[in-house]
């Protein structure tokens, strides 16, 4: 008989790596419990992971069930939930479809492509500060971070003198203080609301005023509920995750020189190389949890209707089944299907700013900090708990000089 697993044994393992080692030498399908104590089946293997965002039996809609109680799991009062449990990543066509459908509008290349000279400058400006230090930083909080966020801000139509704002109120949203994560979800969201009610009046040039305009085949247009749950929807999915990607990303490549002088020395395999942080350090390690609408087989086990499902990215994208040595990074993959950005209708909107961002961000670190080092390279890595793969600090010496 199988062991259940607890989920928080896991998202809370002081060992991070061993945890989710030990998931992935496991059955594909197995039972677990929630946080909450409720039981479901966790899902590890990239083929079940991928049939559990593509096969419509399997519902993203916690409308559809009745076994877990999410709003009562995640402590967010009514005006709060409605903003943040019920948008674009969790719905179901034809609901998803439609906002989709409009939301896509936005996430256009020309859009995304546009960006890159003011991602360009916000990097170089950032790099200033790291050239300019004398003493040791945290990558994160001195780079990645504010990177993110300051993108996230100009997509948004953010005022610059509103950034620190942001920045105050994304940070109380990390805490596992949930009466903080409440303040600042609700500060978010008064001042989303205003900010769309200024530009309904004068637009703009942001993807917020696109959203604003655009109308769906029925003259339908997003509502001022959809539009703030969508803008905190962005903060939340675009910040943690590509500040994760590229802290841990260059943390892998200050750990091993070699790799960091190989793709300084050739700069075009920077975009594989990407792709492979993506696959081995994805910023999610778990995703939504899905609802079974219906009977199902799984990976050799029989679900019944309104089972929840938990996929594991982190398992997932190190299968053995599916990737060639899993567990070791190689920066010239080729064959590599991960699974970072999701899979299916509800695929990561914001692909390619990420990818676009990550590409400027590694390449601009490597050319202009050529003698960046870990300051503490031997010392085990140290990881936040929660569903992200987050680092708590990347500590360097951005001169080479220890």
């Amino acid at each position: 008989m199988q062991m259940e697993l607890e989920l928080a044994e896991i998202l809370y393992a002081t060992d991070r790596e061993a945890a989710f080692e030990a998931l992935r030498l496991g059955p594909s399908v197995r039972p677990a419990r929630y946080l909450d104590g409720t039981p479901l089946h966790v899902v590890t293997g990239h083929a079940e992971i991928s049939t559990v965002l593509t096969d419509p039996l399997f519902s993203i809609d916690p409308n559809k069930q009745t076994r877990l109680d999410v709003e009562s799991a995640t402590g967010f009062p009514p005006d709060v939930q409605r903003y943040l449990l019920y948008t674009l990543g969790t719905s179901d066509p034809p609901d998803h479809t439609r906002l989709r459908r409009l939301v896509s509008r936005g996430f256009t290349p020309r859009r995304v492509n546009a960006l890159r000279p003011r991602v360009q400058q916000i990097t170089d400006a950032l790099i200033d500060g790291l050239a300019a230090s004398h003493g040791e930083v945290d990558l994160i909080d001195d780079f990645t971070h504010p990177l993110s966020l300051q993108v996230i801000c100009e997509l948004l139509g953010v005022p610059t003198e509103d950034h620190k704002h942001w920045e105050m109120w994304a940070r109380g949203m990390a805490t596992p203080q949930r009466a903080v994560v409440v303040d600042s979800a609700r500060g978010l969201i008064r001042y989303i609301s205003d900010l769309i009610e200024t530009k309904r009046k004068e637009g703009g040039d942001d993807l917020l005023s696109e959203l604003i305009t655009v109308r769906d085949d029925g003259s339908g247009r997003l509502s001022n509920e959809e539009l703030v749950a969508l803008s905190l929807s962005i903060l939340l999915a675009g910040l943690e995750t590509t500040s994760s990607l590229v802290s841990e990303g260059m943390y892998l490549l200050l750990r091993k020189p070699e790799r960091a002088a190989a793709l300084r020395a050739d700069p075009t395999r920077i975009p594989r190389a990407v792709e492979e942080f993506l696959r081995y350090c994805g910023p999610v390690d778990v995703g939504m949890l899905r609802f079974t609408l219906g009977p199902v087989e799984l990976g050799g086990v029989r679900l019944q209707a309104g089972e929840p499902v938990q996929v594991v990215y982190g398992a997932g994208n190190r299968d053995v089944l599916r990737f060639a040595d899993p567990n070791t990074p190689d920066l010239d993959r080729v064959d590599n299907p991960h699974l970072a950005f999701g899979h299916g209708m509800h695929y990561c909107l914001g692909a390619a700013l990420a990818r676009l961002e990550a590409h400027i961000a590694f390449e601009s670190l490597l050319r202009r900090l050529p003698h960046m080092e870990l300051t503490s390279p031997e010392e085990a890595p140290q990881w936040l708990p929660g569903v992200g793969r987050t680092l708590a600090s990347v500590r360097v010496q951005p001169d080479g000089r220890t």
